[in-house]
């Protein structure tokens, strides 16, 4: 496992070593150096604000940026490469809990087929970090909840773990006290940037943009500027770089968007709870399996129903799944899969096909298209387990944290099944 995590990072950290000796960046990382070189002042920036960001992820674009632009890429992998390292080692136990390695190396093949989205994004940042605190999971919400605050204000979804935590935890006011002492640090940051009037610009940023050409809900609009029909199109959104696509209805549907996905949150949210109520009263509701499936299901209800469908977003969903693998094998072999497929027709789409597909290729279309599928298809097999988890629990297989060791969990494992599961 180790050695196969050593190649992959080994690659992506050459090929950021050759591109930063000759001066170079990649995707996403070009924009962030630029607002590091100007300390992040909006007014000397052309196109999209740093701002769009919450405050947190600035602080490894400045540290990336410590030894000038030439480095910048190096030293952003290399710190993704670290947080890799610590989730990877966290997940099974610096390789020691046997019976979990396969769902290391299940993170790291999907970190290598989604390529540079995971390396040259903030997305890359903070989903080993929602793995580390998903690997803590329901045995200490505050340290949770801590980690997974810093995660919400370097990027907005880890707020979807923070819920399924919330909802599904005894302990809720250590969940809040937390969020609370990571809130009240990062104000203490925006006073000492004089940056508080801009503390929340990364949700005002959002509210004009339009449907973006990747997002699922778009799809519509994708095929009918791809056919040519009601003169629908794609073009660049330079104010944000974003590829959107306007056509009839699309403003109406861009409007909706926000209101749809607080409530296909909230709807989750109170699934989770109704799971853990109900589960108890058909024979034990396992906190950490609903804290997992909760996050699957919250986390791809922001993707599914985000009118921004970025991508990278893809790398969001896979924390609870690894962290799902280490835990219950069989019952999370079917997201693996399907995940694997996602992040399959994503390289395709981004970045080898994407010109093509921007000039609306109809084949192109079909292969987003069909990624669009499998994530609504996720979403809906992610909410049926909740239903399970509170009608049926023993419908679930338990406890069975590898492929070698579904019949016999690991003593380690049987300990925490112990210590997690609901009376």
């Amino acid at each position: 496992m180790w050695t196969v995590f050593a190649v992959i990072h080994g690659v992506f950290l050459l090929l950021a070593g050759i591109l930063s000796l000759r001066g170079e960046a990649f995707s996403d990382t070009f924009i962030y150096r630029i607002w590091a070189s100007v300390d992040f002042n909006e007014t000397l920036v052309v196109g999209p604000s740093p701002w769009v960001y919450p405050i947190l992820a600035l602080i490894p674009m400045a540290i990336a940026d410590l030894f000038g632009p030439a480095p910048f890429l190096f030293i952003w992998v290399l710190m993704i490469a670290a947080l890799n390292t610590v989730a990877v080692g966290k997940l099974t136990n610096w390789g020691k809990k046997r019976e979990t390695i396969p769902a290391g190396l299940w993170w790291i093949a999907f970190t290598a087929l989604l390529a540079w989205l995971g390396f040259a994004r903030v997305d890359g940042l903070t989903a080993p970090v929602v793995l580390i605190a998903l690997s803590i999971g329901v045995a200490s919400p505050f340290l949770t909840s801590v980690i997974l605050s810093v995660a919400t204000w370097t990027k907005v979804w880890p707020a979807a773990v923070v819920l399924a935590l919330f909802t599904v935890v005894k302990q809720r006011v250590q969940v809040v006290l937390a969020g609370v002492l990571v809130t009240a640090v990062v104000v203490a940051v925006a006073l000492a940037m004089n940056a508080l009037p801009k503390l929340l610009n990364f949700l005002l940023e959002q509210g004009d943009r339009g449907m973006q050409l990747e997002a699922t809900f778009t799809t519509p609009w994708l095929w009918m500027s791809v056919l040519g029909l009601g003169g629908a199109r794609m073009y660049m959104n330079q104010d944000i770089n974003s590829m959107q696509v306007d056509g009839p209805g699309s403003e109406v549907m861009s409007f909706l968007m926000q209101p749809l996905l607080i409530a296909a949150a909230l709807l989750v949210a109170a699934l989770v709870f109704w799971a853990l109520h109900t589960g108890k009263r058909n024979g034990g509701a396992d906190r950490t399996a609903l804290l997992l499936f909760g996050s699957l299901a919250l986390v791809t209800a922001f993707v599914v129903f985000n009118k921004v469908g970025s991508p990278q977003f893809m790398v969001w969903l896979a924390p609870a799944v690894a962290v799902g693998l280490s835990y219950q094998w069989k019952a999370w072999r079917v997201p693996a899969t399907m995940l694997i497929g996602v992040a399959i027709l994503t390289f395709l789409v981004y970045p080898l096909f994407y010109d093509a597909l921007s000039h609306n290729n109809p084949a192109m279309a079909a292969v987003l298209t069909l990624r669009n599928l499998l994530l609504v298809v996720l979403f809906v097999w992610s909410v049926r387990q909740l239903f399970l988890m509170g009608r049926n629990p023993s419908r679930i297989p338990r406890h069975d944290a590898g492929p070698s060791s579904a019949a016999n969990p690991a003593p380690a494992v049987a300990a925490e099944a112990t210590l997690t599961k609901e009376p």
